[in-house]
């Protein structure tokens, strides 16, 4: 014998009752789109999620374009100051010394020409780093970009959902007398 699942949803019995639903009409103005709540946050970010009526996730939302503008600033302003001091110590012209204002700049004797490769090595790696960094996050910006308009769709798909307070998994074995053969099984009844 083959043993065998067999899966339902409610079942009617004659002790239920079937009572009349009040079902609204559905109209345009009804219906809560996912499509225009996606427009919506892709022309301006938050404003999905006003749509939904999740006023509490708009500041979030800007909250988030703002630290990562910031990281993005601070990065690139660390970048142009490492780039310009490497500029300057590579060049011939002595009056060029924005390389002078970096704080490690007391652990190096710029006269040793080891001292003065490793500095410069330095340089570059620092600036290396802020770009990556700062280009990094120009790409993480387009992700959350693309985060705020995934919200604001799901929550419109979600917007109508109706959980009630019965969600029940009931399951209990069973034994079905198929072709005067008893297959074994495990029945199921959800309630929502």
């Amino acid at each position: 014998m083959l043993p065998g699942i067999n899966l339902s949803a409610q079942q009617i019995t004659e002790a239920d009752t079937i009572k009349p639903v009040n079902i609204k009409p559905v109209t345009e103005e009804g219906v809560h789109s996912p499509k225009k709540a996606a427009i919506y946050s892709a022309i301006l970010p938050g404003l999905g999620q006003a749509y939904n009526k999740k006023y509490w996730k708009i500041p979030l939302v800007y909250i988030g374009f703002g630290a990562i503008v910031y990281f993005i600033d601070w990065n690139n302003e660390n970048y142009h100051f490492n780039r310009t001091a490497y500029d300057h110590l590579t060049d011939d012209n002595p009056d060029t010394n924005k390389y002078l204002e970096i704080e490690a700049i007391k652990n190096y004797d710029l006269d040793n020409p080891s001292h003065l490769a490793n500095f410069e090595d330095g340089l570059l790696k620092r600036k290396d780093y802020y770009r990556r960094n700062r280009d990094l996050l120009f790409i993480s910006m387009v992700g959350f970009y693309g985060l705020n308009i995934i919200d604001a769709s799901v929550d419109a798909h979600l917007f109508n959902f109706d959980i009630s307070d019965d969600l029940t998994f009931d399951w209990q074995p069973s034994m079905l007398n198929v072709d005067n053969n008893f297959v074994y099984c495990v029945n199921c009844k959800i309630n929502f």
